[in-house]
């Protein structure tokens, strides 16, 4: 009998404690369902890093190390003050693409295209909604508008394809999250307009 209670005490204590840590851990996943701002703005500043967006929506300078970024310029695309670059087309008619030096504008079969402003300003995505942000992440969308035509080279967009809308959601907080920055981006000229 003192056998049978001490099984029975044992037991009942491993459920309590099992159970204990079941609800622990169902509070802490609904904890962490919940995103803070900031922890979304920092996500997205990661995404944003890793996937390289700097790369050609930054003017840059160059440096010792060679092209650097232009802080005061993150993510603004092709500076509207610059003049137009001029590429070579002998290559470009063979298929061959070619950056401007600090890679924000870029020369190929389809013309010249130049990286947008992606700050938070009016002539940026300041208004844009989440939505058209989306779309032209996903869906390679000019502006995110429906009907728009595709987003030119070299914006991979057809590589987020599968992007999830978390993520998205993310990188534009963090994106209207940057101070905004003035810069008309020039329109993309045609080839044979080179």
């Amino acid at each position: 009998m003192k056998k049978m209670n001490f099984f029975l005490l044992f037991g009942a204590f491993c459920l309590t404690l099992c159970m204990g840590s079941c609800t622990g851990n169902q509070k802490s996943e609904s904890e962490s369902q919940t995103v803070s701002a900031e922890d979304l703005v920092k996500r997205g500043e990661y995404l944003v890093t890793i996937m390289g967006c700097n790369d050609c929506h930054s003017p840059k300078r160059m440096g010792p190390n060679g092209p650097e970024i232009i802080p005061e310029l993150l993510l603004s695309g092709y500076p509207m003050d610059r003049p137009v670059p001029k590429f070579d087309t002998t290559w470009t008619n063979k298929g061959f693409p070619i950056l401007a030096p600090d890679f924000t504008a870029a020369a190929g079969p389809w013309g010249v295209s130049f990286a947008g402003n992606l700050t938070p300003d009016a002539t940026g995505i300041g208004t844009w909604s989440e939505e058209q942000f989306k779309r032209a992440i996903k869906q390679g969308k000019f502006k995110g508008i429906e009907g728009s035509r595709e987003l030119l080279p070299p914006m991979p967009w057809f590589n987020m394809t599968d992007i999830k809308d978390e993520d998205v959601s993310a990188i534009f907080a963090y994106l209207k999250s940057l101070p905004p920055i003035r810069n008309i981006v020039p329109a993309p000229i045609a080839p044979n307009e080179m």
